[in-house]
């Protein structure tokens, strides 16, 4: 079995690279969205034409960004779904919303300190961890019904 993962949410972290790592030798491709923040908020302007309004500059970068995202997310059979250290990753609570309303599978990474703002992110995710390589474990036990250690 195959497994195709997109993973969401904050970009400040290696959170993505951590997962990659604990997986390698599974079979599992990744995918994500672009996580360059300037080439990310840019994207509308550089590609479209500059805005006087920082409003339409950021709803152009949306729509273009949102391409991939929804193919990655479309593709996927697992979407995992990052919450970093200040939850406000609305775009991320957006992918996880648009992933259950496909039926996805979610696996949402959270602060524990952070379940109570996420609760009905949580109560849409098949699993909640705390750390990347939780994720990881996730990953390897739904391919090779390994438990870890």
């Amino acid at each position: 079995m195959t497994l195709k993962v997109y993973l969401s949410g904050e970009i400040h972290t290696d959170w993505r690279e951590q997962i990659m790592e604990g997986a390698k030798g599974l079979d599992v491709s990744f995918s994500a969205p672009v996580t360059d923040h300037d080439a990310s908020d840019d994207c509308g302007v550089a590609i479209l034409g500059a805005e006087d309004n920082k409003f339409w500059h950021d709803h152009k970068g949306a729509k273009i960004n949102a391409i991939r995202t929804r193919k990655g997310i479309e593709d996927a059979d697992v979407v995992v779904v990052r919450f970093g250290e200040k939850y406000r990753q609305w775009n991320a609570a957006f992918d996880a919303g648009y992933a259950a309303a496909l039926g996805k599978s979610i696996i949402v990474l959270s602060l524990p300190e952070h379940q109570h703002a996420l609760k009905e992110v949580h109560a849409a995710a098949l699993a909640v961890a705390d750390e990347p390589g939780q994720v990881a474990e996730i990953l390897t036990y739904v391919l090779t019904s390994v438990l870890p250690g």
